[in-house]
């Protein structure tokens, strides 16, 4: 194998014409240049150099190699530059996906810190739920992907049962983290959301049985399948009459006055709830919001300074 160094020592002996010249430019010692010559020439396995006397003369190899040693010194070289320009967060670049809510709320406070702190660091945003966003990491879509599941799912998801895979199973074993790094960033509790001028409007905390005769307005498809297994537990089937994955759907739906809903905090939090109020539902239920990436991931500089400070945002 042709070692760059020993290419920088090749160079420096065409251009002095001696290995004690070459030896004097490089800072080294005259044996060392001697050594890595023959190095040199075992791995090209020709002859580089003719010794007429005190002086060195490249053979037809020896030419073409140092030709070609230009440019793949200045290449590495630039390589280097920018390898070490990454590693000190001087430059680099990180796709972040995320879900609506977390885009609206968490994302922003923690890029605009980013962009601060390390200007040559560019990050690219999509928008994907999970656990589509985080197949999208698993396949190298993303580097960073900003994710949630809801309290039990982790339980659930490590069900191994035999046989055919049951209704529901698919979404549990997607959200198998065992392969990813997991930074834990808050836990983000579901509230009820009711009309302004609803009985239950002014109630400091309620039970989510108090809405089992309401209409409901369900949100996300998860959210959706958490609402129903909530109100399942709780002795009733929610009556559903509007679903949509847009919050300020949700939200606006419920200010008509059309019925009622449980949304995470992070969602009213990016919405107005106009024409709504918040309610304290118990027992409490919440989901957990993380940052996703792969093990070898989380040791580049920029993907560590998305998770820190992804880390920040959530803690204000």
């Amino acid at each position: 194998m042709i070692e760059a160094r020993h290419l920088r020592v090749l160079r420096a002996v065409a251009a002095t014409g001696s290995f004690s010249a070459a030896a004097r430019e490089l800072g080294c010692t005259q044996p060392a240049v001697s050594q890595q010559m023959k190095a040199l020439e075992s791995s090209a396995g020709t002859p580089l150099l003719i010794r007429t006397g005190r002086e060195m003369r490249l053979t037809q190899a020896g030419e073409a190699l140092v030709r070609h040693a230009a440019g793949i010194l200045a290449g590495l070289t630039a390589a280097e530059e920018e390898v070490a320009a990454i590693a000190g967060l001087r430059a680099g670049r990180v796709r972040l996906v995320s879900f609506p809510s977390g885009s609206s709320t968490l994302v922003p406070t923690a890029l605009a810190a980013l962009r601060a702190e390390h200007p040559g660091t560019r990050v690219s945003l999509v928008e994907s739920e999970p656990p589509r966003s985080v197949e999208m990491l698993r396949e190298g879509d993303c580097d960073v992907a900003l994710a949630f599941r809801y309290e039990g799912r982790r339980e659930a998801s490590q069900h191994k049962g035999g046989g055919g895979r049951r209704e529901g199973e698919g979404a549990h074993a997607a959200e198998e983290w065992d392969d990813l790094v997991v930074r834990p960033l808050l836990a983000d509790r579901l509230v009820g959301l009711v009309p302004e001028g609803h009985r239950l409007a002014g109630a400091g905390s309620v039970t989510i049985d108090a809405f089992a005769e309401e209409s409901w307005i369900a949100g996300c498809p998860r959210c959706r399948r958490q609402l129903v297994e909530v109100c399942e537990g709780a002795g009733f089937a929610p009556r559903i009459d509007f679903a949509t994955d847009d919050y300020p759907a949700v939200v606006g739906l419920v200010g008509a006055g059309l019925g009622v809903a449980v949304l995470p905090e992070l969602a009213i939090e990016s919405v107005r709830p106009k024409g709504a109020r918040t309610v304290t539902v118990e027992p409490a239920v919440q989901r957990e919001i993380v940052a996703l990436t792969l093990p070898d991931l989380a040791q580049v500089p920029a993907v560590a300074a998305t998770l820190d400070h992804l880390a920040k945002a959530a803690s204000r």
